[in-house]
């Protein structure tokens, strides 16, 4: 009986698989065929397995090159947010007054300001300081991550006690020794959550590197696989095996990490 009434919610989640699959399996099929079977038959499997599409698009995507600028960028990025929204959130939560209590707030505002409100002023002001650039662009990621962040963060902190702090104080510890070492590992699993989240999004991110690379050479993933689609759009073919080798660090990265992804997410959720 118990059987029978879970049966329409395993067919309901085999359905949802198959229509979540379903994009994916388009395009790797697709990307093993040649222009004419593509045209011919979609749905099919591909006569001849085409691994010469994988190797014209991974050339012409300067795939190396692009992988190194995206991981670079997301890398450091992630870091710095890290690094200076856990130090903020921790200064805004242990000092209450009605300066620190402003300025939170007003960063926890900031994230309602949409990107496009300030696109066009952002670029123009880091234009004329010529930091159209890789540096500036990771400055740019501080900058809209760190409200986000930082209201995780003082979220986490306030339920950490102050007898901590004390404690350490009497041991000999300065503010920055209690927090590098007494504060920041408690502050573990809230911080994979902030690294989970401004990793996926600055990895996915396409309008801010649009507007801020224009040299030749530094462009990310994203970046690159716009411009990769539009010189290709009529050879679909290696348009989809870009797209596949462009998801493939996405996967390796999800399957070596998701233990700790899962964790850092559910530890941060009950925090």
């Amino acid at each position: 009986m118990k059987r029978k009434s879970r049966f329409p919610i395993e067919i309901i989640g085999i359905f949802l698989a198959l229509i979540w699959i379903a994009p994916f399996y388009l395009m790797i099929v697709n990307s093993l065929k040649t222009k004419r079977e593509i045209f011919s038959n979609t749905l099919s499997l591909p006569e001849t397995f085409n691994l010469d599409n994988y190797i014209q698009a991974f050339d012409r995507l300067d795939f190396v090159q692009t992988f190194f600028n995206s991981l670079l960028i997301t890398t450091l990025s992630v870091i710095i947010i890290i690094i200076f929204s856990s130090m903020a959130a921790y200064a805004l939560s242990r000092t209450k007054s009605k300066i620190s209590t402003v300025i939170f707030y007003v960063l926890v505002a900031s994230m309602l300001i949409p990107f496009q409100s300030v696109m066009i002023p952002l670029i123009t002001i880091f234009g004329k300081f010529e930091m159209l650039n890789r540096a500036g662009l990771i400055f740019m990621y501080l900058g809209f991550g760190a409200s986000l962040s930082i209201f995780l963060y003082h979220g986490a902190l306030n339920s950490i006690p102050k007898s901590l702090d004390e404690a350490a104080t009497i041991d000999g510890a300065n503010k920055f020794q209690v927090f590098w070492y007494v504060i920041f590992p408690i502050l573990k699993p809230i911080t994979v959550t902030v690294a989970i989240l401004n990793m996926i999004w600055i990895w996915n991110d396409y309008l801010l590197p649009s507007l801020v690379i224009n040299q030749t050479g530094m462009e990310t993933i994203p970046l690159k696989m716009f411009f990769f689609f539009g010189e290709y759009t009529k050879q679909w073919h290696l348009a989809l095996a870009g797209l596949t080798i462009a998801i493939i660090p996405v996967i390796v990265g999800y399957f070596f990490a998701q233990r700790e992804i899962i964790k850092g997410v559910s530890d941060g959720a009950v925090k």
